[in-house]
């Protein structure tokens, strides 16, 4: 059943004309604009890049991809799927970019960042009821607002949103992946091919065992960049790990995560190689590459002389070297609304990374559904939040359910929502019927509580079908996706890769 999430009522309802105010122009904060504006109200987005830079942005652009550039799985039996037609249904603009910047990703949804940017500014700064302001916002706004700062919240924002808090945030680390010249790469070595026959979107990068045991050795003794951090003692999203705090779980970490070789076979021999290091395509044109799940806070140099250890990369060009930077999030349990609110400012409203979801497209969901509620509370409505049989849904009683004191980022997964009635043994069957009940729900949901999406959002596949939205891609392997929901994190119990 949908939620009500609280009798608030917020000061300024029935004047659709007063200006609502979104800080931060990252995906969540882009989503939450357009919310808004579409559903009448005259938007302030404020961003402060480029009169204010963050370590991890490059370009003044709305919608700036920092990390990976994959919003992973299209299948909608996988949970990033199901969450996929749910943000569809509501008008997602991230969705509607990532079809014009789309790039070959097996059946991962992964774009052109450039083109994806591009898409994503067009759609925020042409629309009539945006006004895009570039300056840093310092404190809380006084009127009705989303924030949606993303976890490299400016020193003087994060003051102040703890101030209003009454206690410390939290903080976490998380590292970016280097990139390499496709033109660098050495083609007698390095082979195109999708893991159990898919599309040939990944090149591969093969091991035998003897030059994994050499990499794993230099990887583990090579120099890290150091600072006044204690490394051993801080939190990391566990979806993007550095690659040599993996490897100090254990030398056989990576061959069961990132570097697992199932369902690949190495040309020259006909044979599964021992491990291998998968890169994924950065830009449309193939120029650029990622080493999947290879984040890292190595030294340049270190990176160079690892790095190219792996077969194929011996004389790779680096376009953008791995490296790491501290971000932020609330205590969403000790500290906000069930709607992700301050407790005595229903209007004021945090979404995105800064609540703890983790993830490109739980970031964008949840600023849909901030704008949409900062909405219903202008207009003297109750907050609403879908049901926990959906993936929105239970992301958000997750976050406010949780314990306070062992919160940590939560990225999109079939742990969350509500059980099946009926057990289901087979993996897949269970998936796809969870995917099923998840779009009915949400579809009822919508209906229920009267909600739209979005102008020109299109009708997304049937439930349990691939999402259709981005290029109609074609359903995955039933072994699972080209790449996995956590391509940075090391099986809990290995099996044989």
């Amino acid at each position: 059943m949908a939620e009500a999430v609280g009798a608030s009522r917020g000061p300024a309802a029935g004047r659709p004309s007063e200006p609502v105010t979104v800080v931060g122009g990252g995906l969540a904060g882009c989503e939450a604009a357009l919310q808004l504006a579409h559903r009448g109200r005259e938007v302030r987005l404020v961003e402060m890049r480029p009169v204010q830079g963050t370590p991890a942005h490059q370009t003044e652009g709305l919608g700036e991809l920092v990390c990976t550039n994959s919003f992973k799985s299209e299948d909608t039996s996988n949970a990033h799927g199901a969450l996929k037609v749910e943000m569809e249904l509501l008008g997602s603009v991230l969705l509607a970019s990532a079809r014009v910047a789309r790039v070959p990703a097996g059946a991962a949804l992964a774009v052109d960042r450039a083109i994806f940017s591009r898409a994503m500014t067009e759609a925020v700064e042409t629309h009539p009821r945006i006004q895009v302001v570039r300056e840093e916002v310092t404190r809380l706004p006084d009127g009705p607002a989303v924030i949606a700062t993303g976890p490299l919240t400016s020193d003087a924002l994060s003051t102040s949103i703890r101030e209003a808090l009454g206690g410390e945030g939290l903080a976490f680390f998380d590292a970016i992946a280097p990139i390499v010249e496709r033109e660098s790469l050495d083609e007698s070595v390095v082979f195109a091919q999708g893991r159990w026959g898919q599309d040939a979107d990944y090149l591969n990068c093969p091991m035998s065992e003897e030059e994994y045991d050499g990499f794993i050795d230099a990887l583990a003794s090579a120099d890290v960049h150091q600072s006044h951090y204690d490394w051993d003692a801080v939190p990391y999203f566990e979806g993007c790990l550095p690659i040599e705090v993996m490897v100090a779980r254990g030398r056989e970490t990576l061959r069961f995560g990132p570097m697992k070789p199932i369902g690949l076979q190495d040309p020259r021999t006909g044979e599964r190689p021992h491990a291998v290091v998968q890169l994924r395509r950065e830009d449309r044109a193939g120029q650029m590459w990622n080493l999947v799940g290879f984040q890292t806070r190595l030294r340049i140099g270190e990176q160079k002389r690892v790095f190219r250890m792996i077969p194929g990369l011996a004389d790779a060009e680096f376009l953008r070297f791995g490296s790491i930077h501290r971000n932020s999030y609330l205590n969403f349990p000790a500290h906000l609304t069930a709607h992700g609110s301050l407790r005595d400012r229903p209007d004021l409203i945090f979404a995105g990374q800064l609540t703890g979801v983790e993830g490109y497209t739980e970031s964008a969901a949840s600023g849909i559904l901030a704008g949409l509620n900062l909405h219903r509370i202008l207009d003297g409505l109750d907050p609403v939040l879908p049901p926990p049989t959906t993936m929105l849904g239970a992301l958000y009683r997750y976050m406010r359910e949780a314990d306070p004191e062992h919160f940590q980022p939560m990225n999109s997964n079939w742990g969350l929502v509500d059980p099946l009635q009926k057990r289901i043994r087979n993996k897949r069957e269970k998936r796809e019927r969870l995917g099923e009940r998840a779009g009915r729900d949400f579809r009822a949901w919508m209906e229920r509580e009267g909600v739209t999406g979005r102008v020109g959002a299109s009708e997304p596949g049937e439930p349990g079908a691939p999402w259709s939205g981005a290029g109609g891609a074609a359903a995955p392997s039933p072994r699972g996706d080209q790449e996995p929901e956590h391509p940075h994190a090391p099986a809990p119990v290995p099996t044989a890769p």
